[in-house]
Order: C-alpha cells, then sequence, then structure tokens
C-alpha cells in the first residue's frame, strides 16, 4: 500500500507539533522550579536579614531567663582573681 502525499504530510505536521507542545511544557515546569528555587532564596535571604537585625538589636545586652527548663544548657564559670 502506498501512502498518500497528505497523509505523511499531516502525519509529519502532527509529529512536529507534539514535538514543539513537548518543549513548550518542558520550558513551562523549568521556569516554575527556577521561580520556586527564586523564592526559597528570597525566603532564606529575608531570614537571614531578620536574625542579623535582631542578633545586632540585642548585641551586648544581658538576658534574665527566669524559665527553669532554657538553663539546663548553661555552664557555671568561676572566676579567680589574678594578681
Amino acid at each position: 500500500m502506498i501512502l498518500s502525499a497528505t497523509g505523511a504530510f499531516r502525519t509529519i505536521l502532527i509529529v512536529i507539533g507534539a514535538i514543539v507542545v513537548l518543549r513548550f511544557i518542558g520550558q513551562l515546569l523549568n521556569a516554575k522550579r527556577n521561580m520556586e528555587e527564586d523564592r526559597k532564596l528570597n525566603q532564606q535571604a529575608r531570614k537571614f536579614e531578620e536574625d542579623r537585625a535582631k542578633a545586632f538589636k540585642n548585641f551586648g545586652k544581658t538576658r534574665i531567663i527566669k524559665d527553669k527548663k532554657k538553663i539546663d544548657n548553661v555552664q557555671d564559670v568561676h572566676y579567680e582573681e589574678v594578681e
């Protein structure tokens, strides 16, 4: 059986169309992944800046901890006078 020219042309167009659609979907998924990664990096940078600002705000200040649960990991230091 001989293939008709129109049928072969139609099949080629369908294959090319499928390849174009798959490439487009791949680009969309890649863009989505890049946006998610960018969002995570921005969130991490924002948290770092907030922690840095909080640490800078409390730098040199003394805190009194009244909760016994938080005191468990504190090491008591004995000082000796140096002459």
